[in-house]
């Protein structure tokens, strides 16, 4: 246990933001230890481990990322040999806390049962709030480098009303685009329409979306079929905020010509300062790292 307490915490894989919660941490004078982050961080109270195994056993604090894992693997953006969850079960102890986005429930179940805490930054309201934050912010970054034309008076569509959605919303209305959404629930329409956003119901959508220049969708379903895509003009851009599997129907889309942008884990590559000093306080505040 002696090892568990070398550094105050362990920061592992992940995307910039956690590259950029490292340097935080070090800010504020707390020792670190780092496998596998985007970024090499030069400072006296960081530490790049050599292996996995070194870091895990030199802090009770594991910091993954968001998500946790890809396809039953620990998400890495750095160039480092693939581990499964499996294989991360047989390294952690008792004792420890597991700090990372959307942990899957059976690794939860197996660190109760060992007697290792799990904290999800995802279950978190005010991580979730500031991700929207900055996953719409991102969205809107991303139209405007791709796009030649101003989202001043564009005909924007957003695709669902959750979380998301809504922070995108009204950062675009604010920006005096014309806002429109599309939903299939009746309370998420009627909150829309409270907030003055043109609304019409998902059932519509093959015959409304010609109207649209800007299509951000939200939605993890693939909503935007072939009797969609086929409608809609040749400078059309769909901005993909959703999580797998995204909500295009790809191959139609590329026998069709529009042009789509993938974009998952913006808050990770866009303002990743942010973000991190939101993670940095859920940690701060959970009083694990003292």
């Amino acid at each position: 246990m002696s090892d568990m307490k070398k550094f105050d915490a362990a920061i592992i894989g992940g995307d910039r933001r956690n590259a950029c919660m490292a340097a935080v941490f070090a800010e504020k004078k707390y020792r670190v230890i780092t496998y596998g982050v985007s970024e090499a961080l030069k400072d006296p109270c960081i530490y790049p481990a050599e292996t996995l195994k070194e870091a895990l056993e030199s802090s009770s604090v594991l910091i993954f990322g968001i998500p946790f894992q890809k396809n039953g693997k620990i998400f890495f953006q750095a160039d480092v040999p693939c581990v499964s969850l499996t294989e991360l079960k047989r390294f952690i102890r008792k004792g420890q806390k597991v700090f990372a986005g959307v942990i899957p429930e059976d690794f939860r179940t197996h660190c109760q049962k060992r007697e290792i805490d799990c904290f999800d930054f995802m279950q978190d309201e005010a991580v979730t709030i500031y991700n929207a934050i900055a996953t719409a912010e991102g969205a809107i970054l991303e139209a405007l480098l791709k796009k030649d034309t101003n989202l001043h008076h564009g005909r924007c569509l957003v695709l669902g009303y959750g979380r998301c959605a809504r922070v995108l919303s009204n950062k675009l209305k604010g920006m005096d685009a014309r806002v429109c959404v599309c939903c299939r629930d009746q309370k998420q329409m009627a909150f829309a329409d409270s907030m003055g956003l043109d609304t019409f119901p998902l059932s519509r959508l093959p015959k409304r979306i010609s109207d649209f220049e800007y299509i951000f969708n939200t939605v993890p379903a693939v909503i935007l079929t072939k009797n969609c895509l086929k409608r809609l003009g040749p400078s059309a851009l769909i901005i993909d905020i959703a999580s797998d599997p995204g909500g295009v129907d790809d191959k139609a889309a590329g026998e069709l010509g529009i042009c789509v942008r993938h974009c998952p884990g913006l808050p990770g590559k866009y303002a990743c300062l942010s973000s991190a000093e939101r993670l940095a306080k859920y940690v701060f505040d959970t009083g694990r790292i003292l």
